[in-house]
Parts: C-alpha cells; structure tokens; sequence
C-alpha cells in the first residue's frame, strides 16, 4: 500500500483536535507568539503522523517528501491560520525536520560553517564555530521531544537508551560521532553532542592556510613520516588532533600498507592499500565487544607496515608501545593532554591499565624506546588550533623520560580582534633522530634548528 492510500485509508481514523480558536483566523495583522507557533507545529505533526500507520517505516526519498508535504499544506490549509509567506515556510521545514531530519537541531547540522552542536538540554542548545561556543535560539519542545530526537539517532543504529543504560556513542552514516546522555545521570535533562563530519577531506596545504602550522614545519613533518619515525600527536579535546594525525598519516608513502584502528570511523587515508577497523560496541547482551586493544593485537597479524591508532584511551597503548618497538615502524597515534611531558605521564597511566604487572621504569624504558617524537596540539583562547610544540623523546635518563624540544610556538600577543598572535620558533637543538632522516634522503639544513623565528620564515623547502 503506498503512502497516498495508507493516508486516505486513515481518514476515518480518530484525528487530533483542531488548534484553539485562538489560533484560528491569526495572521500577519495579529501574528502568533513563539508558544502558539509550537503548539501550532506540534498540532501539525501530530494530524499528519495520524494519517499513516508507522511514521518511524517512512523513507526519506523525494516520493514520499512530496506526499508528506502536500499531507501537511493540506493539514495546515484546514486551521485557517494565515502567517507570512517566511514564517509558514519556517514551520513546513520544521515540520519536515521532525519526519525525516533531527528536529530542532537539523539546520545546525546542515550548517557548514557549525563543528559541533551541543544540547544541553530542550532550552540550552550551542554550537561551536572557528573554535567558539556560542548559544542558539534554537529549543525543543521538553525533555521527551530531545528524547524522540536520540531514538531518531540511534534506533536506525542498533543502539538502545534507557534508564538501565543511560550513556550511548554512536556514528551517524556520514561520519559524524553521537554521544547522548539521558535522566539520571544528565541531571538537567537529556543532552546530546554531535562532532560534525567534515566531508572535505583536509590536507596540509588547508592546515597552513589556517595558521595552523607552517609550510617548513609541514616540510619537517613529512621528513619524518616518511622516514619511519614513531609520532604521537598531544591535545586537548577539539584541539584538533585526529584532523591532524589524518594529514600527517596522508604522507606514507603509497606503497605501504597500512591499517588504521579508530573508535569512530573518521580518517580519511587517500592511499589505495588501507585496512580500515572500528571497534564494536557490546550487544542488547552485554556481548560482541570488540575493543580497541583488540584491534591493536590483531593488526600486528595483518601484516601492515604501518599502523595508525585515531586514539589511545586505555591499555592498547602498551600494545601499541610494543608494536612500536617490535619492528612496526612509522607508527602514528594520538591521545589526549595538555602538554609534551604530560603525554607521557598518559602513556604510563594507559599502560597500566594494560593489567599487566611491570615496574613503572619498565613501561618508561618502552615509552623512550618506541616513542621518537610528539607533536602537541592545542586549542589557543581565539578558538584557533595551531601545533605548539613539537618534541623529540630523547632516551632515559636515570628514571626519567627525557625530552627535548625541538619547535616551539612563542605566543607575542594579540590584535584587534582578539586574534592570537605568535610564531613557531626553533629551540636551537638539533634532534637525535636527525641521520635517520638523512638515511631516508632528506637532508636538513643545520640553520633550521637555530636560527631563530626568521630562518623558519625563510627557510626553503627540504632537500630530499
């Protein structure tokens, strides 16, 4: 039966009351308030959502648009409410964003210029644009109407929240990652937080065009992903990290092997030999886990040449420490911190998690062994994310990791607009690792390394 007749064969059925009189005969001499525009919309979805039998088997095809639409003109016809071409247009997208889209906060996912849209609850909704939180006029109707939207996300996922089960992660179809939280725990309301697929795929050329780095510093880092160096990528959330970690994994080399390890799909490899793996989360069971350490251990039998983990948050980084040190070279990862040293103070925590009973130096000696280089990344006050750091791992001394750091990023201030202000500078040390980089044939001139912030400026391109 098509939807046409599913609708006509409804008729009959019991339908929702009319809107109030004192809805009726309104229009742009006597405009509606905010509430009287939702009662109105509620009115229309609930009239439209009677004429069919399951508004959850609907398919988001041009067809059915068109039927729903009419449906609704049809429906919104019969309440005599006259509002301005604008404002009526505003609520039939609405509307359609109740049947086929994510409600409220479907426009802010069509926006390109929004990264993240945060629900903090039905009154309190924020994006994040160019590194900014910003709040939006943008409310659901209560706490059962986010409900709905979070059943709209991840029922056609095989995900379930309920009161037993409180927290869910999940991956929209185009990329994007979900995390809602309901009643209990989210004392405030049900929230939700959606971070934006982007479905460009950046390369370095886009990072410098953002400040993000420089192009001599994007020159260093190929250098070293080239020749094979083990690099973690440092950062706090939203610094930016896996968009990073995704441009530095786009210089390997196309005739390598490599497999990636993420949570949540997001890299986005343009090489032609890549295994991609995504952890799975447990069943309505409690079964069918698959982690990410248990990804780690099985990459290693799939012969790659290199592996790129999107992030270490528990014991996989002893797995990924003894891969690292274990002939898998060129390793890429990233983990969360707010600085080069922290990271390694994360590395011994996660390790420990592993379970595994080893003496704190033990894991030390893994970490300056398998770790050659860490790239931090940060999140400035501006909202702008730039590298800030980036570190050699340099060997034990005594009990201690030590490091060194190579480039660091000198704040000078700010302009007008608030803008931070500063430049990538060298440190004047000249890193260990320098005659791998040599053996790979890239040749560093010794000026790139201690010649202040105009040599950087100046320098040309490496020599390879």
């Amino acid at each position: 039966m098509t939807l046409s007749e599913r609708m006509n064969s409804n008729r009959g059925a019991a339908t929702p009351p009319q809107p109030t009189g004192s809805l009726v005969g309104r229009g742009p001499a006597n405009p509606l308030s905010n509430q009287e525009i939702g009662k109105l919309k509620q009115w229309l979805i609930t009239r439209v959502s009677a004429t069919f039998e399951d508004p959850s088997e609907l398919k988001n095809n041009e067809a059915t648009r068109k039927e729903i639409q009419q449906r609704l003109q049809e429906a919104y016809t019969s309440t005599r409410v006259n509002l301005p071409e604008s404002a009526r247009a505003e609520l039939m997208k609405d509307v359609l964003n109740e049947f086929f889209g994510f409600g409220p906060i479907q426009p802010l996912l069509d926006d390109p210029t929004v990264n993240e849209v945060m629900v903090n609850g039905p009154d309190r909704v924020y994006v994040e644009r160019k590194g900014k939180l910003q709040l939006t006029p943008v409310k659901f109707d209560g706490d059962d109407h986010v409900r709905r939207i979070i059943d709209r996300i991840i029922l056609p996922l095989g995900r379930r929240v309920d009161a037993e089960s409180p927290l869910v992660d999940a991956r929209l179809p185009d990329g994007s990652r979900v995390n809602a939280v309901i009643p209990p725990v989210a004392i405030d309301g049900s929230s939700i937080t959606i971070r934006k697929f982007s479905t460009k795929r950046l390369v370095v050329d886009d990072l410098i065009a953002f400040g993000s780095m420089t192009p001599q510093i994007a020159e260093f880092l190929r250098a070293c992903v080239v020749s094979r160096l083990n690099i973690v990528v440092s950062g706090g959330t939203g610094s930016g990290k896996t968009t990073l970690l995704n441009v530095l994994s786009g210089f390997i080399p196309e005739d390598e092997r490599i497999v990636t390890i993420e949570d949540a799909a997001e890299l986005q490899l343009s090489q032609d030999h890549v295994v991609r793996l995504e952890a799975k989360k447990s069943n309505l069971d409690g079964k069918g886990e698959v982690t990410i350490r248990d990804l780690v251990k099985n990459a290693l039998r799939m012969r790659p040449e290199r592996i790129v983990v999107g992030e270490c948050r528990g014991g996989e980084a002893l797995d990924m420490l003894q891969a690292m040190n274990t002939g898998h070279d060129g390793s890429l990862t990233t983990l969360h911190s707010n600085a080069p040293r922290d990271a390694i103070s994360r590395m011994e925590t996660m390790s420990l998690m592993a379970g595994l009973d080893f003496p704190l130096k033990v894991i030390r000696e893994q970490i300056a062994s398998a770790v050659e280089l860490i790239v931090q990344q940060s999140r400035l006050r501006d909202g702008s994310r730039k590298i800030t750091y980036i570190t050699e791992v340099a060997g034990m001394e005594g009990d201690t990791v030590v490091l060194q750091d190579i480039f660091k990023f000198t704040e000078e201030g700010q302009d007008k607009e608030g803008k931070v202000i500063g430049q990538m500078r060298p440190t004047g040390l000249r890193p260990i690792f320098t005659p791998k980089l040599d053996a790979a044939g890239f040749h560093l001139p010794p000026e790139i390394f201690g010649g202040g912030a105009a040599s950087m400026l100046r320098e040309p391109r490496l020599k390879r």
